[in-house]
C-alpha cells in the first residue's frame, strides 16, 4: 500500500492478546506504536482481546499492523477475522501464519520441499525409541515457552509435563548442538544472519528477553560459501510456508549443515528482538523498519 494512502489512514496496532507470549507483545507494539507515530501516522493501541471485533468497528481501524505473538494472534486466528472483516493487515496470510505457529505441521513441510531440519516424532504417550539429549516443545507457542532440553532418561517426564501446561501436541526433537543463527527476512530479501551466544544454558524465554543474558555477533562470523547455504535454507523455509513480508528463520549451523529449526511470522521488535538488530546492521532505523513493514499491509492474500 502506498504510503500516501497509509498516512489518511487510521492504523490499530494489535498488540498484548490472551496468549503466553501477551507481555512481550506489549512491548513490540508499544515501541511499533511509537515508530509508527514519529512517522506521523494515524496510529492508534488496540488490545487484542476476546472483544478485538467489536473495537476494531467502533475504532473504525482501517489498517493492521500485527505486533501480537503466540495463539489467537500469530497463528491465523487475527488474520482470518481481519479478512473477513476487510480490514488489510501487515505480514502473512492466514495458511502461512497458522503453519507457521504449528511446529509439527512446519516440520513436514520443510521435509516435503527438502529443507533441512532436525528429526522429530510428535509424543503420543509413548517415549521408546527417543536418543537423548532431545528437545522437547508444546507445539503451538512461541518465545521457547514450555522448552525443554532433556539430557537424562529422569528428566524426560518432568519435560513433558513442563510442555503439557501449555496444551496441545507435544514436538519431541532431535537435538543438535551447533552454532545458533537466525535470519531475518523482509518482503523475501533477507538481512544479515545473527549468530546467537547465549552466555548459559539455551536460548530460552529468559535468555531472549532479559538484557546481558546473550550476546548477539552481526553479521555472524561465517564463510561465504556456508553464508549463502544458511540464507538459501532460509528463504526456502520463508518460501515454502508461503510467508509475507517479515519473518525469522531460527537455524542450527553443524557441520556445514543449516538445519531450520523453526519460522517465526510475526518476529519480535522489542529492544532486545533480533529483526530489528538485523535491520540497524545494514543502516535501516527501527521507525524505517516499521514503516516498510507497514507499506507492505494487504499483500498477503
Amino acid at each position: 500500500m502506498k504510503k500516501s494512502v497509509l498516512k489518511k489512514k487510521k492504523i490499530g496496532v494489535l498488540m498484548g492478546g490472551i496468549s503466553a507470549e501477551r507481555e512481550i507483545s506489549l512491548k513490540t507494539g508499544g515501541a511499533v506504536l511509537k515508530a509508527l507515530l514519529e512517522k506521523g501516522y494515524n496510529a492508534n493501541p488496540i488490545d487484542a482481546g476476546k472483544d478485538l471485533a467489536l473495537r476494531l468497528v467502533h475504532e473504525g481501524i482501517e489498517v493492521a499492523f500485527l505486533a501480537l505473538h503466540g495463539r489467537y494472534g500469530e497463528d491465523g486466528c487475527v488474520q482470518g477475522l481481519l479478512e473477513v472483516m476487510g480490514i488489510p493487515y501487515t505480514g502473512s496470510g492466514v495458511l502461512a501464519s497458522s503453519i507457521g505457529m504449528d511446529k509439527i505441521a512446519t516440520k513436514k513441510l520443510l521435509n516435503f520441499h527438502g529443507v533441512s531440519t532436525p528429526g522429530f516424532k510428535v509424543y503420543n504417550g509413548d517415549s521408546r525409541g527417543v536418543k537423548l539429549p532431545a528437545i522437547v516443545k508444546p507445539a503451538g507457542q512461541g518465545s521457547a515457552i514450555g522448552v525443554s532440553i532433556v539430557r537424562k532418561k529422569s528428566r524426560f517426564s518432568a519435560a513433558i509435563k513442563e510442555a503439557e501446561r501449555y496444551g496441545g501436541r507435544i514436538l519431541i526433537e532431535d537435538f543438535i548442538k551447533g552454532m545458533e543463527l537466525t535470519v531475518a527476512i523482509l518482503d523475501a530479501e533477507p538481512l544479515p544472519v545473527i549468530e546467537i551466544r547465549p552466555k548459559e544454558g539455551f536460548y530460552d524465554y529468559r535468555a531472549k528477553y532479559t538484557k546481558g543474558l546473550t550476546d548477539f555477533v552481526v553479521p555472524a562470523p561465517l564463510k561465504k560459501g556456508i553464508e549463502k547455504k544458511v540464507v538459501k535454507e532460509a528463504l526456502f523455509a520463508y518460501e515454502a510456508l508461503g510467508c509475507k513480508g517479515a519473518a525469522r528463520v531460527d537455524i542450527i549451523l553443524k557441520d556445514g549443515i543449516a538445519y531450520v529449526l523453526e519460522v517465526n511470522t510475526i518476529p519480535g521488535m522489542t529492544e532486545l528482538s533480533l529483526f530489528p538488530r538485523a535491520a540497524a546492521s545494514v543502516g535501516m532505523k527501527y521507525p524505517e523498519l516499521v514503516e516498510k513493514m507497514l507499506l507492505g499491509a494487504g499483500l498477503n492474500k
